[in-house]
């Protein structure tokens, strides 16, 4: 059955793939191999699908690699952009300290124009009573000596017994009006002139209200720009280290307590003159200067956190974190970091701020770089071929450290890239999309 099938399949494909025959010749024999036409149509097939399967996986690779340089390239402009980004903050928020700290200092200028206006206006309203008191004082004596001289000249006249009684009382009478009269003129002339002084006391006074208005509306101004500013900076930080399951309020507690001397807290506007302590300005101004040390704060545990990758050239990551089957034996054990592979000597750089605390070989990591960072994190870098730093040296983010190799544990040229959080191991890739994510 299976011979006469063979023999009418090469039958119809004799049109296409007519019989062939090599001939081998020796020295003693002669002998020949038959190609048949199925034999000739499954190597044409075999050849086909070789061919094809070649193409498929060309292209796979091609794709595999623009992928890769255009996920390096995203990642380096989104560095920039996050450095970028966070100088413009910070000039945005010297530039916006520099404004409030003028609006400050004019309005503390207003108050003191205020306070002295308001001393000058006391002082003729001091002045003006004691005016009005002398004048009540000049005339009760007037009033007294009046009376003392009536008394006076009744004696007199009584005494005297003579007609002239009635005409020296007119005289004396004329005297003590004219007294009286200047008295009362020069009292008017001196209330008048302070009236005149409390006009001028009360314009001032309103000038000086109006510009401290306008002044209080500038501020206002200024306080609702930096909040908008601060509250966009600041939100997607506290998301960012919080996707990186980190406790922002510990970052600011850790910073501030290890704080060295850049920058430094703001320290809060205490207003003394004239009772204003705890105004709403001061409260709004010292909310403000609160945000920006939050942060100012959050700028500088960004470096000693490591959000950034350590292969700056050609890669793809190859095993990630968690379960898997060992590549040498086969069996199921846990990963504890990102493979990230690329060519061998590539260089390898720091992810953050921090401290070497091991540099050398390590059974099954081969050649090993572990750096200490703030907040109990550490990084490590496995397989490495050549070490570029000591035990105990302070290195930088983006700072060099080593080459990418194949030492220890190991199959193909690559970088094995952990974190760890109080000594446990955490996906890497935690760290690097929560920064991607935000910036």
């Amino acid at each position: 059955m299976l011979q006469r099938f063979a023999f009418r399949l090469n039958l119809a494909l004799e049109p296409w793939f007519p019989e062939q025959r090599l001939f081998l010749k020796s020295d003693t024999a002669t002998r020949f191999v038959r190609l048949r036409p199925v034999t000739q149509a499954m190597g044409l097939m075999i050849g086909v699908l070789a061919t094809g399967w070649m193409m498929v996986a060309s292209a796979l690779l091609i794709v595999d690699m623009l992928g890769q340089a255009n996920s390096r390239d995203q990642v380096a402009s989104q560095t920039e952009v996050f450095a970028e980004r966070l100088e413009a903050l910070s000039a945005d928020r010297d530039l916006r300290v520099t404004e409030a700290a003028g609006a400050q200092a004019r309005f503390n200028l207003a108050l003191q124009q205020v306070s002295a206006m308001q001393e000058r206006l006391l002082a003729s309203e001091t002045r003006l009573r004691e005016l009005e008191t002398g004048i009540d004082v000049i005339q009760n004596t007037l009033r007294r000596t009046i009376g003392e001289r009536d008394a006076a000249r009744a004696e007199v006249a009584a005494l005297a017994g003579t007609v002239q009684g009635p005409a020296l009382q007119a005289e004396d009478l004329a005297q003590t009006v004219d007294l009286m009269t200047e008295a009362l003129t020069a009292a008017a002339r001196d209330r008048d002139g302070m009236a005149g002084e409390v006009a001028k006391a009360e314009a001032k006074t309103a000038e000086v209200a109006k510009a401290k208005a306008e002044v209080e509306a500038r501020n206002a101004i200024i306080f609702a720009k930096l909040e908008e500013a601060l509250t966009v900076s600041v939100e997607p930080l506290e998301k960012m280290f919080e996707a990186a399951g980190l406790n922002p309020d510990d970052l600011i507690s850790a910073v501030r307590s290890g704080y060295s001397g850049q920058g430094g807290p703001l320290v809060p506007i205490k207003l003394s003159t004239m009772g204003l302590s705890g105004s709403p300005d001061e409260t709004r101004a010292n909310a403000i200067l609160a945000s920006m040390d939050t942060l100012n704060t959050y700028r500088m545990a960004a470096f000693k956190v490591p959000l950034g990758l350590p292969v700056k050239t050609s890669f793809r990551m190859t095993s990630g974190f968690g379960g898997r089957n060992d590549p040498i034996n086969g069996r199921h054990k846990m990963h504890e970091g990102q493979d990230l592979a690329g060519d061998y000597g590539d260089p390898i750089y720091a992810t953050a701020d921090g401290t070497v605390t091991y540099a050398g070989w390590e059974s099954g990591y081969g050649r090993l770089i572990k750096i200490k960072h703030a907040f109990g994190i550490e990084t490590r870098y496995g397989h490495l071929s050549e070490i570029g730093v000591s035990v105990g040296q302070k290195v930088s983010r983006g700072e060099k450290i080593g080459d990418m190799g194949n030492s220890g544990r190991s199959t193909g040229t690559h970088l094995h890239y952990e974190v760890r959080l109080s000594g446990t191991a955490v996906n890497p890739m935690t760290f690097i999309r929560a920064a991607r994510d935000v910036f």
